[in-house]
């Protein structure tokens, strides 16, 4: 800002200490820059800035700074023109600038070539401003028979060429080769997973665990593991887990589009065990349904909403693989879909209460069931699981236990707060 003030209580060099010291009163006008000049020339002559010595010349830079706004560099310069000349004068020279060549009616002539060819390269667009010139003699493209080609594209990007010319182009999806994008059809054999990721949530910027949920699309048998992050450190190990858990080989695994499943380390792994990989269709929202609907129906309703740190997930898994997959496996029923077409030719499900089982009892229900067993695993193994405790003793066990590591996460989740 430039400052001049009044100066008539400053008269001496302790009026200008008092001064910069902040405890004398000064009334300052605001005045343009020859009147700065001025004032500062005024000011160096007044207290005889020659004949000072270096503490005063000290003080005077000081007091100059202050009034006139300047940099202590520019009082400097200012005060060397003083003394060596005894005077100031502002020197202020505005520059035009480069004149333009390419103007705007240049500008909407490239926006107008572009438009009948196509927008092409460069190195094209030059030489079709060439030869509308040279050959065609059209003279309006003289100047820019002369353009080169970078300053092509910079005069592309002028407002008025972007006001002749608007192009939009629509947005390409980006196409991946990882996975079938279908449905997958089971026939009736089991081992077609379902899987979807189910967020315990953020708390105060900490991640929360993450489910693995897999669910049979024939048995509804289902495998539930807990990962501390989503990345392939953390995943590949309890996917390869997920797959050995199941009693019957794995042909299928469908999930939705989720990078934590398409990509290519679990492209790898599923191709190294000859498991068909399909991803969920676009505007098919019944693709992953049967997953989606455990997550609510078992995850959600037996591990709530609450947050639990990511650091947890090893018990959790604990948990999970002695208490809580047995139960739902083993001694929890499900209703499982018959297929009927209605009197308009559409596809309904039903759900017959005759037709509710444990995912075990559905199993064990198909044709030739033992054929789908892996190599080693037989019924006799599976029912002395299932016939070890009664449904009731299973879900006591279960909650007990989910009981007992709650308590034990929250309690050292208050402490660690």
């Amino acid at each position: 800002m430039v400052t001049y003030m009044n100066e008539q209580k400053i008269q001496t060099l302790e009026d200008v200490k008092v001064f910069l010291a902040g405890t004398l009163e000064v009334e300052f006008s605001i005045q343009d820059k020859d009147e700065r000049y001025r004032w500062i020339e005024q000011t160096l002559r007044r207290f005889n800035y020659r004949t000072l010595g270096r503490a005063e010349r000290g003080l005077m830079l000081r007091y100059v700074e202050r009034v006139s706004g300047y940099s202590r560099q520019t009082v400097t310069r200012l005060v060397a023109q003083y003394l060596d000349r005894g005077k100031l004068r502002r020197r202020q020279r505005t520059v035009a600038g480069f004149a333009r060549y390419y103007t705007d009616a240049d500008a909407r002539l490239l926006a107008e070539l572009d438009e009948l060819h196509g927008t092409p390269c460069g190195a094209a667009a030059k030489k079709l401003c060439e030869r509308m010139y040279r050959v065609h003699g059209n003279g309006r493209f003289e100047a820019l028979s002369h353009i080169s080609v970078s300053h092509l594209y910079n005069l592309r990007k002028a407002n008025g060429y972007r006001r002749q010319r608007r192009q939009f182009d629509k947005t390409r999806p980006s196409r991946s080769t990882i996975a079938s994008r279908r449905k997958p059809d089971p026939q009736g054999r089991p081992g077609y997973l379902r899987l979807d990721t189910v967020h315990q949530g953020d708390l105060d910027g900490i991640k929360g665990v993450y489910h693995i949920n897999a669910v049979d699309e024939v048995t509804q048998f289902q495998c539930v593991l807990s990962v501390e992050r989503i990345s392939e450190r953390f995943l590949i190990p309890v996917l390869e887990a997920i797959l050995e858990t199941f009693p019957f080989a794995i042909q299928g695994f469908h999930a939705d589009n989720g990078s934590e499943y398409i990509n290519h380390r679990v492209a790898e792994l599923l191709n190294k065990l000859n498991i068909e990989f399909t991803k969920s269709r676009p505007r098919h929202s019944n693709d992953n349904a049967l997953a989606e609907s455990k997550n609510a129906s078992v995850i959600r309703k037996h591990l709530g909403f609450e947050h639990i740190p990511g650091r947890w997930a090893a018990q959790l898994n604990e948990f999970h693989r002695r208490h809580f997959n047995p139960y739902l496996n083993y001694h929890r029923p499900c209703l499982f879909p018959v297929a009927r077409i209605d009197p308009k030719g559409k596809l309904k499900k039903h759900y017959p209460y005759n037709q509710m089982d444990t995912p075990y009892g559905k199993l064990k229900s198909l044709p030739n069931a033992e054929n789908f067993l892996k190599p080693g695993i037989t019924f006799e193994q599976l029912d002395a699981i299932t016939m070890r405790i009664s449904d009731n003793e299973a879900a006591k066990q279960m909650n007990e236990a989910k009981r007992q590591l709650f308590k034990t996460i929250f309690e050292q989740g208050r402490k660690a707060g």
